[in-house]
């Protein structure tokens, strides 16, 4: 059966239109087909922008036919989470304070993806200012996973990993703060990756955590990630957190193989609370791993128990600072008031939702006097500390595999009133934001019900090509990732 385009990953794309089977209007067209046909069921985006799609998708054709491509991205359909800014299209956060809200400037990533040709195809749905895992927070209703409607795509990005795995878009861009990218790519079935903090620039991306958040891809494949990467890495004087990058690009860097690298499991990861689904999965990929040249020892991570807790109170607290601006004043939702406190108080208490509060409120109760230097300052120390236990083990390992998540995806509303039972989906991932090293999810297997399973690579800072190539040759020995989602279509079109 031919392969429809919207099914295809970046680097099949590229090779069609460079090609000239394919065009850059056919398939962005087969995109937005096949967005009509399963988005009223997945609920993937918030705000779809077709006909600037397709005025970017006619433009590139114009490139290539004039020989002036600028590349692989050139002429390939985009997604973008919708916490990043886009010059005249709504970037809401998924709140109803950022409902109205229209950027007069793109994120550099967004610049960065509109140079290398890139066609944007809209806004992704999202856990409020991405607080969640779930995407049920959004306050728009919440995304639904491709490979079973009545379970969650994870989050904070889940709508963008809904998106790619309908093939509702060929790859999209997530942001992670504790787990926001690596959570819903292993929910989804993709690959998913969150680069070296410092790697990829943060200006124009709405701050959660400034000292945890980065901004990746999501995509079919790590071929794919390692594609979206290169065109958004670098430094950005708008960033002073930005770093600038030596050496070869990250796509030459991840090529070849992985002959004697030496990859550790910490102890800690394998305790109570995985799914014995998962951890069989996990424990499959070491056999492929093996085969292909790697091999394993045990490490301890002795601080990992803690990362949680340390997490809980870092991010919170940032997102109390950074959420301060959203009062009614500059832009956004307004309530009137009496005076201005009464307005402060009815604009933030109408445009922000129930996790989003209680994340505030923990953020600024941790912050206050008499309780900073009991909580925010004794999670500094251990964030310090745990950082040591990551270098300290890599130092004696390439690289690092654990699960990605404790379980497969979980039903909607199965943990909706649970908060700690929600921010437990983020056991696995939280620390690498804390420490700020790369990791990468590539999927490793499927439940007995069906669902993606997926694992977690982390490395050094600064070498997420040794992630990618680990990814990508255990990619080339397996078929996980090849594998569509039973997605039916609604009946209102498609491809």
């Amino acid at each position: 059966m031919m392969k429809s385009p919207a099914s295809l990953t970046i680097h099949e794309a590229a090779a069609a239109l460079r090609a000239k089977t394919l065009s850059s209007v056919e398939l962005t067209k087969a995109v937005f087909e096949r967005i009509r046909a399963v988005e009223p069921q997945v609920h993937a985006y918030l705000h779809l922008t077709e006909e600037d799609a397709l005025a970017q998708a006619a433009a590139s054709d114009r490139r290539r036919a004039a020989e002036e491509s600028r590349g692989p991205l050139d002429g390939v359909p985009i997604a973008l989470k919708d916490n990043l800014c886009t010059r005249g299209v709504p970037t809401t956060c998924a709140s109803k304070i950022l409902e109205r809200f229209v950027p007069p400037y793109d994120a550099t990533v967004v610049t960065r993806l509109r140079a290398a040709g890139a066609v944007i195809t809209g806004k992704t749905n999202l856990d409020e200012f991405a607080f969640g895992s779930s995407t049920e927070n959004s306050a728009f209703g919440p995304s639904r996973n491709p490979w079973d409607l009545d379970r969650v795509p994870g989050g904070s990005s889940g709508g963008s990993a809904a998106a790619v795995a309908a093939d509702e878009a060929i790859a999209a861009l997530g942001s992670d703060t504790g787990g926001s990218i690596r959570q819903p790519a292993a929910l989804c079935g993709l690959a998913g990756l969150k680069p070296t903090y410092g790697r990829v620039s943060r200006y124009g991306l709405i701050a959660f955590a400034s000292s945890l958040d980065q901004i990746g891809p999501l995509a079919k494949d790590v071929e794919d990630c390692a594609i979206l990467e290169e065109a958004i890495e670098g430094w950005d004087a708008a960033d002073s957190t930005s770093v600038r990058l030596e050496g070869p690009s990250v796509t030459q860097a991840s090529a070849g193989d992985i002959q004697g690298l030496r990859i550790g499991i910490a102890k800690e990861w394998l305790g109570t609370g995985l799914d014995p689904e998962v951890r069989a999965a996990v424990d499959g990929a070491r056999v492929p791993l093996e085969k292909l040249g790697c091999t394993f020892r045990e490490i301890s991570l002795p601080l990992q128990d803690y990362a949680l807790p340390i997490y809980y109170l870092v991010a919170p607290a940032e997102a109390s600072s950074n959420l301060a601006r959203f009062d009614g004043v500059k832009y956004g939702r307004r309530e009137d008031g009496a005076n201005i406190v009464e307005m402060y108080k009815k604009s933030r208490s109408a445009g922000f939702g129930p996790e989003t509060k209680r994340r505030i409120i923990l953020g600024t109760y941790v912050l206050s006097a008499g309780y900073y230097d009991a909580y925010y300052l004794k999670a500094l120390k251990a964030r310090t500390r745990l950082r040591q236990d990551y270098l300290d083990a890599l130092k004696e390992c390439d690289a690092l595999l654990s699960p990605a998540t404790p379980t497969p995806a979980f039903r909607i509303g199965e943990k909706a009133d649970d908060p700690l039972q929600m921010y437990l989906s983020d056991i696995y991932t939280v620390s690498v934001n804390l420490v700020g090293l790369p990791a990468l999810v590539v999927p490793c297997g499927f439940s007995a019900a069906g669902l993606p399973i997926g694992m977690q690579l982390i490395g050094r800072a600064f070498d997420d090509a040794t992630l990618l190539r680990v990814g990508a040759r255990y990619q080339n020995v397996t078929d996980w990732h090849r594998r569509k989602p039973p997605l039916p279509d609604s009946g209102e079109g498609g491809v």
